[in-house]
């Protein structure tokens, strides 16, 4: 299960699903420009916060996911599917979505 500080989100991502919560956009530029909303990109680093218990191989054998719950980590730009729960933003990707561990 996923925790959050202000409440618990009941979501348990199966197989080789992960759970995650993107950073918040850049809306400043260094140069201090303000961006508008429109124009911000979805960031790409993102906390994990559940991930399912993994695929089987061509053997049976349950496969365990190279992510836990707390890493943080780089994304594919245009994976996963996007979730609104208790007015908060989340993205449940495939584990082949996730392009890096951020150490």
């Amino acid at each position: 299960m996923a925790t959050k500080t202000k409440s618990k989100i009941a979501v348990r991502p199966l197989h080789d699903k992960i759970l995650v919560e993107r950073d918040a956009a850049e809306t400043v530029t260094s140069a201090g420009i303000y961006l508008p909303e429109s124009s911000t990109e979805k960031p790409q680093f993102a906390t994990v916060l559940a991930v399912g218990n993994g695929t089987l191989n061509d053997k049976g054998e349950r496969v365990a996911l190279d992510v836990k719950p707390g890493d943080r980590v780089i994304l594919n730009k245009w994976g996963g599917t996007e979730l609104k729960l208790e007015g908060e933003e989340y993205l449940i990707v495939n584990a082949s979505d996730v392009l890096a561990i951020v150490e």
